[in-house]
């Protein structure tokens, strides 16, 4: 059973960075949650689940990805703090961290084993992605709506929508680790 030690040892530096520990709880309540729906009975079993099951990941699995993520992110928001000399808007760090780390929480509910050594998409996953999904377990967890902008709005879901400036940060991070993938596979990267 995967409970609030197994998380917080998961993610470890990146829940360091978020200073109100309410925040970093709810976040660890969100995966507790997700896990818990989602079947995930060991961290070994989540080290195993591909981060997308839309392209070859080439053994990057979805704890790899999310921390790649949350990392990136904070990288972008860095940049801009750092070496502009007016801020046009405000970066909550604490909100991109949490966001960050959650943006594909619902792809624990998205994915299951296929009972073949692999893995395919839930009858949730078929139903809902996880922008969705993953926002109702954030909003279930009493995630500020910020938060939940995030994670619902960070891919395809968000087109078009109003979008906190961390979300932008993160849809840019996540599109950065997934649209190489997907330009190897078609033969368009050039390595």
């Amino acid at each position: 059973m995967i409970g609030e030690k197994e998380i917080q040892s998961l993610f470890s530096k990146q829940l360091s960075r978020i200073k109100n520990k309410k925040l970093r709880d709810m976040v660890v309540e969100t995966y507790v949650m997700a896990c818990q729906e989602g079947g995930w009975e060991s961290v070994e079993d989540l080290r195993k689940v591909p981060f997308t099951l839309l392209t070859d990941t080439k053994g990057i699995d979805l704890m790899q990805h999310i921390i790649a993520v949350t990392e990136s992110a904070i990288g972008l928001a860095q940049g801009q703090i750092e070496n502009y000399e007016t801020m046009p808007y405000r970066i909550d760090m604490d909100r991109l961290v949490a966001g960050g780390l959650l943006h594909d929480v619902g792809k624990l509910v998205e994915i299951q084993k296929d009972g073949k050594g692999g893995f395919r998409k839930s009858k949730n996953g078929a139903l809902i992605r996880h922008p969705i999904s993953g926002a109702i377990l954030a909003g279930r967890a009493g995630l500020p709506l910020e938060i939940v902008n995030m994670i619902a709005c960070h891919a395809k879901e968000g087109e078009g929508a109003p979008q906190v400036v961390e979300t932008v940060l993160i849809h840019q991070a996540d599109f950065a680790t997934f649209n190489p993938l997907i330009m190897m596979t078609k033969g368009l990267l050039i390595t």
